[in-house]
């Protein structure tokens, strides 16, 4: 037989359940990172639980995409993969990389086994997914197998594939200066604007911008960490949670006062049951022409499968201008994007187009920013010079339909206790775009 490519052996050990299994810890993260040189953070790119475990679904997210690193668990928690800067194909040819390695954890501890045999370090198989030399196959022959070769010996066990990962937008790289302009220190300037604004028409007394996106992207968040601004400390009027299923039931209409002069600002956010991919559940695409045209009123309890029809109790059949919605806004988890699935997809496309045919502004809200970047979680003012989150904000644009300048990023309050100055400003300068495309609305004829 011939010796192996990498010297890699999988262990057996106790039995861990999923929930143990579900990501890669932080220092795992890191560890991988530092033998990659300038790379800040892996980026998703595909996740068996969600794409599906065969070989089709890894070459539809990941054929021609590089570098990269794909992980796996074994039925008994052991952590493992490899590395590539080839990109994966169907070929069935082997391709050279003499910089590809497979590892394992012990721990956190990051065993690194580089190749031997340069010129077959990788092979681009159609019925599997990576392949290390054939030392290394996860995904083996369309099953959630792992097949390990190391010399004499073999090991097939079952295993978790949580990530593959593209490291080319992930990279330290930041423009020379942002972007986009932003003042850090006219938060007061901000506030005054926002009180200050109202509606160019005399009948209705607020703007009304309705928050639509995928569970837990953050849409009742954004509005507990706006109200915080006015505050002055951290709120949590607005139910939100990390479950996977919507928090949000009704459809909620909130105002924010101000807490320095007791007055209602002339802004309404309201908010809606989170999106779903799975058919039948979550907010029903079909309602948000209800809600757009005002015929949904607060504390509505929404039902996934039977929409609101016009004799329904509760159905506002002559709504005004008022209770109509004068600008969506999408509202986008910056850690999910290159992984949304085509089912979410579907249902974005379809508010969409219902929302452009009454032809209501559109705007798109970026959250958990720092999440999705270490550069801005280390310091978040550095949002508009990271690279990453500009590509994040691109790639947003595209799948909502929207110019890059209706997307904006914010970070909502979390884990803070005590609001932040830079925090503050990102979610003034949101509602401050939110404000202007208002205006747009206004300016639109009307039938």
């Amino acid at each position: 037989m011939c010796p192996p490519l990498y010297c890699f052996l999988l262990v057996s050990g106790s039995l861990r359940s999923s929930q143990e299994m579900r990501k890669l810890t932080n220092e795992q993260q890191k560890a991988i990172c530092s033998q990659l040189g300038n790379v800040m953070k892996l980026k998703l790119l595909y996740k068996a639980s969600i794409h599906g475990f065969t070989s089709a679904a890894f070459h539809q997210h990941c054929d021609n995409k590089s570098p990269t690193v794909s992980v796996g668990y074994n039925n008994s928690g052991f952590v493992f993969g490899g590395y590539t800067r080839q990109p994966f194909s169907q070929s069935g040819q082997f391709v050279s990389d003499d910089k590809a390695f497979v590892f394992s954890f012990s721990g956190e501890k990051l065993n690194k086994y580089p190749v031997t045999d340069a010129s077959r370090a990788v092979k681009m198989t159609k019925n599997s997914g990576p392949n290390f030399g054939d030392t290394l196959i996860l995904a083996n022959k369309n099953k959630p197998k792992v097949f390990s070769n190391p010399g004499n010996q073999s090991h097939t066990s079952a295993f978790y594939c949580l990530f593959l990962i593209c490291f080319s937008l992930t990279e330290y790289h930041t423009f020379e200066k942002p972007w986009r302009e932003v003042t850090w220190k006219e938060k007061e300037k901000l506030i005054e604007r926002i009180k200050s604004y109202k509606p160019p028409i005399s009948s209705v007394p607020a703007a009304q911008v309705l928050l639509v996106g995928p569970v837990g992207a953050g849409k009742s968040s954004f509005f507990n960490s706006f109200k915080s601004v006015f505050r002055g400390h951290v709120t949590g009027q607005a139910m939100a949670g990390t479950s996977t299923t919507s928090v949000t039931r009704l459809f909620r209409t909130f105002t924010v006062m101000s807490e320095l002069d007791g007055k209602l600002l002339p802004f309404v956010i309201c908010d809606t049951m989170g999106l779903e991919a799975e058919e039948g559940a979550g907010l029903n695409p079909v309602e948000i022409s209800n809600i757009i045209n005002g015929h949904i009123s607060d504390q509505y309890q929404f039902n996934s499968s039977v929409p609101l029809h016009s004799e329904a109790l509760g159905f506002r059949k002559n709504p005004e201008l008022k209770d109509k919605i004068h600008c969506v806004t999408y509202v986008l988890d910056a850690t999910k994007i290159s992984i949304m699935l085509q089912n979410m997809e579907k249902k974005l496309k379809a508010i969409r187009e219902t929302v452009n045919l009454s032809r209501i502004p559109q705007l798109v809200l970026l959250t958990k920013i720092d999440e999705a970047c270490p550069l801005v979680k280390e310091d978040i003012t550095k949002v508009y010079k990271s690279t990453y989150i500009k590509e994040l904000m691109q790639e947003a644009a595209t799948r909502i339909g929207v110019s890059l300048s209706c997307v904006v990023p914010v970070k909502n309050y979390s884990e803070e206790l005590k609001p932040d100055m830079s925090i503050d400003i990102l979610l003034l300068s949101a509602v401050d775009q939110m404000l202007n495309l208002v205006d747009d609305f206004f300016d639109e004829p009307r039938d």
